[in-house]
């Protein structure tokens, strides 16, 4: 969160077509997504999910203009939600807060990520680290 406060909002990335504030909200829809808060079907084949998986145990990152499905993700970036660029910092805290709250509380649950299939806490903070780090440095802050 510290890293992120030092952006107004606006900012372009170094890459992609999000700014700055519409990269948070992602986030914070990421983190919905790993705490059972929005939920999107599987879009990749069974039979390859295990090679995409092995992605979150690997130490490779994502390549810059690593695109999501268009079913998840959509070519043009979101209209923000909140109110503020420090309310959608606010809501990102929340939404990480819920992540951690949500596996607390159900330490065995597996919730199905689009690309990855079903992830257990421990993979989708490796997956999350992963996420946050690419956006860090798409904003040159990491």
């Amino acid at each position: 969160m510290h890293l992120l406060s030092a952006l107004t909002g606006s900012e372009k990335g170094l890459w992609g077509k999000m700014n700055a504030w519409q990269m948070v909200e992602h986030l914070i829809a990421f983190f919905d997504i790993s705490n059972n808060k929005l939920s999107f079907p599987l879009v990749t084949s069974p039979e390859d999910v295990d090679k995409y998986k092995s992605f979150i145990y690997s130490n490779k990152e994502f390549r810059e203009n690593t695109k999501a499905p268009l079913s998840v993700v959509p070519d043009e970036p979101l209209p923000v939600r909140s109110d503020s660029f420090p309310a959608a910092l606010n809501n990102l805290k929340e939404a990480i807060e819920n992540f951690f709250n949500y596996f607390h509380k159900n330490p065995s649950a597996q919730i199905i990520h689009p690309v990855f299939g079903l992830l257990a806490g421990n993979e989708w903070i490796l997956l999350h680290g992963k996420h946050v780090r690419h956006h860090l440095r798409q904003f040159n802050l990491y």
